[in-house]
């Protein structure tokens, strides 16, 4: 389900601003920091094991679906239609990604993702969740003012572009198809992967230019 929200002032916080963890995040902390003081637990191996799904496995498996989807127009035609079918092709199912759509930035249409009532996301092609992406701040103001919430992170379109804000559910979750960056028709698929990010995929940033990998 899309929502088109134009912006407004805010005085709330950045959406991206660490939420107060719930019931749930503390019994789960407490448990953490149990194992660790037991020494069942190495916490610097933790961190560095939810990172490594956060930032690399989960969003590289998108990242090469995204620049497949970038070389390939045949393969762009089938993710637009069947996301679910076109991102297996890749090898990358699972929980939380059984049901999938893309979504195609151009020109006159940004697409960003939030889930309003929880945190569904799309795991296998995407890692863990950011913190941010739980807040309620974010679930809230990305419908309400998607535009100021795009300007927080960096992102300013200009007023012509309409913003399409899609809220993931248990039944169906979205990646988002970022432009690809202008002076990239050089790079192969396997260069253009490394411009694409995990936040580009959830549609609060844009693609990285091609000059970054000069």
């Amino acid at each position: 389900m899309s929502a088109t929200e134009n912006d407004s002032p805010s005085e709330n916080q950045p959406p991206h601003e660490q939420a107060a963890p719930n019931e749930i995040e503390q019994r789960v902390k407490r448990l953490e920091n149990l194992l660790i003081e037991k020494g069942l637990v190495n916490a610097a191996a933790m961190d560095q094991l939810v990172d490594a799904y956060e930032h690399q496995i989960g969003p590289r498996n998108g990242a090469q679906v995204v620049a497949r989807a970038w070389t390939e127009p045949a393969y762009k035609q089938r993710l637009l239609t069947d996301a679910t079918a076109a991102i297996m092709e890749m090898g990358y199912a699972g929980r939380q990604g059984e049901h999938m759509q893309a979504v195609e930035n151009t020109a006159q249409v940004h697409n960003m993702v939030v889930c309003t009532l929880c945190s569904c996301y799309p795991w296998p092609v995407l890692g863990l969740p950011p913190t941010w992406y739980k807040a309620s701040s974010y679930r809230a103001r990305a419908v309400r003012e998607p535009r100021a919430v795009l300007a927080e992170f960096g992102v300013r379109l200009a007023r012509d572009v309409e913003v399409r804000v899609w809220d993931s559910t248990a039944e169906i979750r979205y990646l988002v198809l970022p432009q690809r960056p202008p002076n990239s028709e050089h790079l192969r698929a396997a260069q253009l992967a490394r411009l694409v990010t995990r936040d580009s995929m959830i549609g609060v940033a844009l693609a990285a230019p091609a000059e970054n990998l000069q």
